[in-house]
């Protein structure tokens, strides 16, 4: 049948191929000698995060810095006529921000020079083993803010009130230890508190929920508070489908995320940038079912300050990593707990200027015995 059909005519031939190409999770363009794109598939457009009419007939060196290692590939193909693979390498520009990808680079036989050259993005596989990180971190704090709350908040009640009954005998020279004591301890119960939000055992209320209006309250409120020197972008696809989750909890997630990138240090106007995008190609399956859902609908909040410390980046999600002078190391661990329970998973990007956590969420609540 698939014979009969490529043999009806070349345009059928070429339409059917495309649809195959098109298919595929992977980004493939075809490219000459010199480097000029003559064919983009649509996972192409999504990873260079424009249309195919802008992909062909340009120079990929439009996208993709021809200091990469990408072109000595293509270079090499050209010259033997093999074909060549390499992994772990990191394509960086400004347009695409830091991709770290498998490159897959094959002639195209009786194609007078052309090159069929597949990205596949790796920073999901080695993000996934963040992912999985993550989820022992939350573990780890979740055991132990059920610890604090049963150990330490009692006998903390109890020291309050005794230095509160204190307060009443003592001479007004030595109130000031006694009041001491008392917000020292309500700072204490103030982080254990926060600390039991990882304790929370009870089912996600998930629902059909437009991000796009979770980010506007998001932005209003970072507009209105510690955000309000802040420039804000946004970038929204308005195709997107409706994400599967909780309304309170993916605000949490997206306050947090949008407040860290108000607080990272910066020189000249700082800027946010407010994104969402849809990305084929992560199937996850949810905590506690057998179902795999489609993680496709990514939510980018990008800053131009200073980036992440070489030092923090192995840790930034685990619990009590700051570098921040009064932070407590909780909110990204939150973050990364949150987004575990919803099923989906969180990725950055950083170097001096740029930013970017990218936040992958279901679209749609997973069919039961799927």
């Amino acid at each position: 049948m698939v014979l009969r059909t490529l043999r009806r005519s070349d345009a059928a031939s070429e339409q059917f191929s495309n649809s195959i190409l098109d298919s595929l999770s992977e980004a493939i363009v075809v490219v000459d000698g010199s480097g000029l794109i003559h064919y983009a598939n649509l996972s192409a457009e999504q990873f260079f995060g424009v249309g195919r009419a802008r992909l062909v007939n340009h120079p990929l060196s439009e996208f993709v810095p021809e200091e990469t290692p990408l072109f000595s590939l293509l270079e090499q193909v050209l010259a033997t006529g093999g074909a060549v693979a390499e992994n772990g390498v990191t394509l960086a520009s400004p347009r695409i921000g830091n991709r770290f990808c498998a490159l897959r680079l094959s002639p195209i036989v009786e194609s007078d020079g052309l090159v069929a050259v597949s990205l596949v993005e790796q920073s999901i596989a080695r993000n996934i083993d963040r992912q999985m990180s993550h989820r022992s971190a939350a573990r780890a704090v979740s055991a132990l803010a059920a610890m604090l709350a049963h150990e330490v908040k009692n006998p903390l009640s109890g020291i309050r009130g005794a230095a509160q009954l204190l307060e009443q005998s003592v001479p007004d020279s030595e109130r000031e230890l006694t009041t001491l004591i008392c917000e020292e301890t309500d700072r204490i119960v103030a982080l254990v508190d926060r600390m039991e939000a990882f304790a929370d055992g009870r089912p996600i209320e998930r629902g059909p929920l437009n991000i796009h209006q979770v980010l506007n309250h998001v932005r209003r409120i970072a507009e209105n508070g510690f955000g309000k020197n802040v420039r804000f972008v946004e970038s929204y696809d308005p195709s997107l489908p409706d994400v599967y989750g909780d309304r309170d909890q993916l605000i949490q997630v997206l306050l947090n995320l949008v407040k860290n990138a108000c607080e990272v240090p910066g020189d000249g106007e700082r800027e946010i940038e407010l994104s969402t995008a849809f990305r084929h190609g992560l199937r996850l399956a949810l905590p506690g079912q057998q179902a795999r859902v489609n993680l496709p609908l990514v939510v980018s909040v990008r800053d131009n300050g200073r980036g992440i410390a070489d030092e923090m980046r192995p840790h930034l999600f685990d619990a009590f990593v700051t570098n921040k002078p009064t932070g407590t190391g909780l909110g990204l661990a939150l973050v990364a707990k949150i987004v575990n329970d919803h099923g989906g998973t969180i990725e950055y990007d950083s170097e001096p200027g740029r930013t970017v956590f990218r936040v992958m969420l279901p679209m749609q609540m997973p069919q039961a015995n799927s």
